[in-house]
């Protein structure tokens, strides 16, 4: 299953370091966050990646392009013609594939955009800066026992983010923008979506969470997978820094490759933490 990023936008809100690289591309931890979403993501098994890219979308190629020079030891030998040598060569088991989406684009415009890309098959659908340690395994199985044309993460969190009105069935009823005095849950990416999505995406001018979720919603295909665990946005430099103090303080829950950020332990294909 292939799994989209959305990683196009100009990340007003974190200025201080978007105006030289798209938010996807700032570093916590050393590595870029799109790194660490990618990294999750193929820890459960998921190793194709398609980049909705926009804005300094030259940044994101030049990474990729140059990945195994960025994480490998390398000796340059000038006294030998200039001779490059790369030891202990680090590979991911991916395949990425960017995709210039255009600067302005919307977010569904944007995934209207790669549909070339996805073929009429399900895909995974997250946002570029957020990262969790959600099970993706478990998300996928829900998806496919609820049989619905898109599965959103629903969390937890008080934030200006748009919210799920949540039915006993898990069937989401409305998808409305956040009021002060709401504690519902809101919309925290990581998405499952059926090809059928695409019927509901018209051009660069779509954004993906008015218009096709609140029609999803009132048609009955939109299904929420409600999630207690570790979730945090990356919208501000304040949950930036709050994201690279957990990475130093060694409990970065989202790390699950990382068995120094956390010990867990393997049981049937499920992740427990101790």
């Amino acid at each position: 299953m292939k799994v989209v990023v959305l990683a196009g936008g100009y990340g007003t809100r974190i200025s201080e370091e978007s105006h030289l690289r798209p938010k996807p591309m700032i570093e916590i931890g050393g590595k870029p966050i799109l790194w660490h979403i990618m990294k999750e993501y193929s820890y459960y098994g998921f190793n194709d990646f398609i980049i909705c890219a926009g804005y300094k979308q030259h940044v994101i190629k030049e990474y990729f392009a140059n990945y195994y020079l960025h994480n490998s030891d390398i000796t340059f030998d000038f006294s030998d013609n200039n001779k490059m040598t790369v030891h202990n060569n680090v590979a991911e088991p991916w395949k990425v594939t960017i995709v210039d989406t255009g600067l302005d684009t919307m977010t569904g415009g944007r995934i209207k955009r790669v549909q070339k890309y996805i073929g009429d098959e399900a895909f995974m659908l997250t946002y570029g800066d957020g990262v969790c340690d959600i099970n993706l395994k478990k998300l996928v199985e829900f998806h496919k026992t609820h049989g619905k044309t898109a599965t959103i993460t629903a969390v937890e969190l008080g934030q200006r983010f748009g919210i799920l009105d949540i039915e006993e069935d898990k069937t989401i009823s409305s998808f409305r923008e956040k009021e002060d005095s709401d504690g519902a849950r809101i919309n925290g990416g990581y998405m499952v979506l059926e090809p059928a999505i695409f019927d509901y995406l018209e051009n660069d001018t779509t954004v993906f969470e008015q218009t096709p979720m609140k029609r999803l919603a009132s048609e009955g295909q939109l299904v929420a997978y409600e999630f207690d665990g570790f979730w945090q946005c990356m919208d501000t430099k304040r949950e930036m820094d709050k994201l690279n103090e957990m990475i130093e303080a060694g409990g970065a829950p989202w790390m699950v490759w990382d068995k120094k950020q956390n010990k867990h332990i393997e049981e049937e294909g499920a992740f427990f933490y101790k």
